[in-house]
């Protein structure tokens, strides 16, 4: 298939093997994916209908897509087992490379691997590098004129399409002004993150830093460091302020 692009859809033949499983069952295993970037920001598997295990049963549905067409919905059945609303299939779609493909909701799934290895939230973008580099810039984060870590050993993320993220030694953090918030996040490129509160005088900053305790294996030079929006504090570089860049996280 290659690299197509419709509007502003962009398709591309991916070349790992994928499996998705409900229930401990597999309902797909292709070695045929295709991605197809639905937006800008990460890319969707749209799978071989020929190569899912699953019954796919219409449920009256439908969706439109101004780019797709228009899809129709399915619930996904295996061995007895049910996700409603899990699948979509465009069979009439001005993308004539779509209508062999099925739509796999992503959260509807248990688990998905790459290879033998899991992959969470979405598939990971074939054009999105993420480095991890140590460094010995001066990290000063200040919120409400206070400072809240002051580091001269960050570890700096550099990740496509983000600003750099630095991670810093827990010692060199405030501590005793950050409180587990209960909130987790996972990531396909660095795994799953635990967040803090901040409480800086009487104000508490919700879900301002976040920790990857274990992460996964491509990102262990970040496992135990705490990081900071950038996009909601004041970080100082070797004393220089940066200016806060404006994201989806802002």
């Amino acid at each position: 298939m290659g690299d197509a692009r419709r509007g502003r859809v962009t398709l591309e033949t991916g070349r790992k093997r994928v499996r998705v499983y409900l229930g401990g069952h597999v309902v797909a295993d292709t070695t045929r994916p295709t991605l197809v970037w639905e937006n800008p920001h990460y890319p969707t598997y749209y799978l071989p209908a020929a190569d899912l295990r699953a019954k796919l049963e219409p449920n009256g549905t439908n969706q439109h897509s101004p780019s797709r067409g228009d899809a129709t919905g399915y619930d996904v059945v295996i061995e007895g087992i049910t996700a409603e609303n899990a699948a979509l299939r465009y069979h009439d779609s001005p993308i004539p490379e779509l209508d062999a493909l099925v739509r796999l909701e992503w959260g509807a799934m248990d688990e998905w691997f790459e290879e033998d290895e899991p992959v969470y939230v979405h598939p990971r973008d074939p054009y999105t590098r993420v480095d991890i580099l140590t460094s010995s810039r001066h990290i000063r984060v200040e919120i409400d004129g206070v400072t809240v870590a002051d580091s001269r050993s960050p570890r700096i993320l550099f990740e496509t399409g983000l600003p750099a993220r630095y991670y810093l030694p827990l010692t060199d953090v405030r501590m005793d002004l950050l409180y587990a918030s209960g909130t987790h996040s996972s990531c396909p490129y660095k795994g799953n993150a635990d967040y803090w509160n901040v409480c800086v005088g009487d104000t508490e900053y919700a879900d301002y830093v976040w920790i990857y305790r274990t992460p996964l294996p491509e990102s262990q030079k970040i496992a135990g460091l705490a990081c900071f929006y950038n996009e909601k504090v004041d970080i100082y570089v070797d004393g220089e302020l940066q200016e806060r860049p404006r994201t989806a996280f802002s």
